[in-house]
């Protein structure tokens, strides 16, 4: 082979195997400081798409999950308030008793009246001042409720509840007692009694969809484990491959250079021949 000066193969050669290993190191820092093995789209088009597909359904699933605990919240609202008015009912009911008595006059019967009718305002209050923002939870509007607790849009990823509890005095029937006189105290054990059972009602209601909210959570919690393993799998950085392929890069890059210096060199020796 002949001693060329135009153009040197040797040198274009190392320049192209240093460009790829320069190439393959800058993409491996890219991949560890990132924590991505996917750092261009062209590394995996379709691994891409999917991880990215996935990544909005996690988010979605984070959030109907916020929707889910916000859910429970205003149903735990209105049944802090429902124990409120059922502590009330009982305290009545002692009342009651007490004032069905003779070992009282009606001199004290009048003074356990004055605290029963503050107690049954107390009631009627909470009744219609229990909310969770703007939503009235205790007046018997009857509102239906949707909660969204999916990361899609269809039937299936909302909960729909209607509720439709009332705890006013007049739907309760607490409204009109009195113990002012020995009938009045013990048509209030009946009146009492019967509200007990309506709240205790609501209540239960209350505890079913709690219970339903708290397993749709988990299940939430369930979703988003293994829809973040899945992206991992696939978008995430091996650090101990993208280590080596960096260690591997750089040796052959420093190679590279070094064959290029020769390379280089190697034309330099055409000078000789002049004289």
């Amino acid at each position: 082979m002949g001693l060329r000066v135009n153009t040197n193969v040797a040198s274009i050669n190392a320049q192209r195997h240093l460009s790829k290993q320069s190439q393959r190191a800058e993409h491996s820092l890219a991949a560890l400081a990132s924590g991505e093995r996917i750092v261009h789209a062209s590394d995996d088009a379709a691994g891409l798409s999917i991880s990215e597909n996935i990544r909005g359904q996690v988010r979605g699933l984070r959030m109907a999950r916020q929707n889910s605990f916000n859910a429970v919240s205003m149903i735990q609202v209105a049944e802090g308030g429902l124990t409120e008015i059922s502590n009330i009912m009982i305290r009545l009911r002692e009342l009651g008793v007490q004032a069905a008595s003779d070992n009282i006059s009606d001199t004290e019967r009048g003074f356990l009246d004055n605290e029963a009718q503050q107690l049954v305002q107390e009631a009627e209050r909470i009744s219609v001042t229990t909310r969770f923002g703007n939503q009235q939870l205790l007046d018997g509007q009857g509102e239906e409720f949707e909660f969204h607790v999916g990361a899609f849009g269809t039937e299936n990823d909302k909960i729909s509840y209607n509720l439709s509890a009332d705890a006013t005095g007049s739907t309760l029937g607490y409204d009109s007692i009195q113990i002012s006189d020995k009938d009045g105290a013990r048509e209030t054990l009946q009146q009492v009694d019967e509200a007990i059972l309506k709240i205790g009602a609501m209540r239960a209601d209350f505890g079913a969809v709690q219970s339903r909210l708290h397993t749709t959570t988990r299940n939430l919690d369930v979703q988003i484990e293994n829809m973040s393993a899945a992206k991992s799998r696939i978008k995430d950085t091996d650090v101990a491959y993208e280590s080596s392929e960096l260690a591997s890069a750089q040796i052959l890059q420093n190679a590279s250079i070094g064959t290029l210096v020769q390379a280089n060199n190697t034309q330099a020796a055409a000078l000789k021949l002049f004289p």
